[in-house]
């Protein structure tokens, strides 16, 4: 009876230990490990060229939309000067400057539960497939968005033309004339 008893608290102990783990803020440590199991440097750099390709196409249908064609040499140097972004952005610093956020919103607890999530193999696959399906998702979503972000242009475009007219009343402002 007496060692059912210790075992019992020793249980009740344990337990309250690991809660108390669980509610700990993330250290700087628990966060990189996160990221490096999420394969955070691969992850963005993946997701950069996806986004480049994305800007890719509404540059290119912007300036065919406005002059018609695109320059002889515009793949090229398009490609180019993503490819230097790419390469040249600070993604460890980056990384370095996210921590304090994942710390801020994050305990010891949820971070190891999402540690245990994608080093499971359906985790491994959510990374490793991930990056396809933002660049499928964004094919899909291309057209909608350059046909909304023209259209906004458009309305960009008259509400800075006329200013007067388009602009929202002010509280004390006088009526504008009615026009005939």
């Amino acid at each position: 009876m007496k060692r059912l008893l210790i075992a019992l608290v020793c249980l009740v102990c344990s337990a309250a230990a690991f809660a108390q783990t669980a509610d700990e803020p993330a250290t700087r440590d628990d966060i990189m490990l996160y990221l490096r199991t999420m394969r955070s440097h691969d992850m963005m750099v993946k997701t950069m060229q996806v986004q480049m390709q994305s800007v890719q196409q509404l540059l290119q249908a912007q300036i065919l939309k406005e002059k018609g064609s695109l320059p002889a040499d515009f793949e090229t140097r398009m490609k180019a000067m993503m490819d230097d972004l790419v390469k040249s952005m600070p993604i460890d610093e980056i990384t370095q400057a996210m921590i304090p956020a994942y710390q801020k919103h994050f305990t010891k607890g949820d971070i190891e539960a999402m540690n245990a999530f994608y080093s499971s193999p359906v985790g491994q696959k959510v990374l490793e497939v991930l990056p396809a399906v933002m660049q499928d998702g964004m094919q899909a979503a291309m057209p909608l968005m350059s046909n909304y972000l023209s259209d906004w242009m458009e309305r960009m475009k008259k509400q800075f033309d006329t200013p007067e007219k388009n602009a929202p009343a002010k509280a004390g402002d006088p009526p504008p004339p009615a026009q005939n």
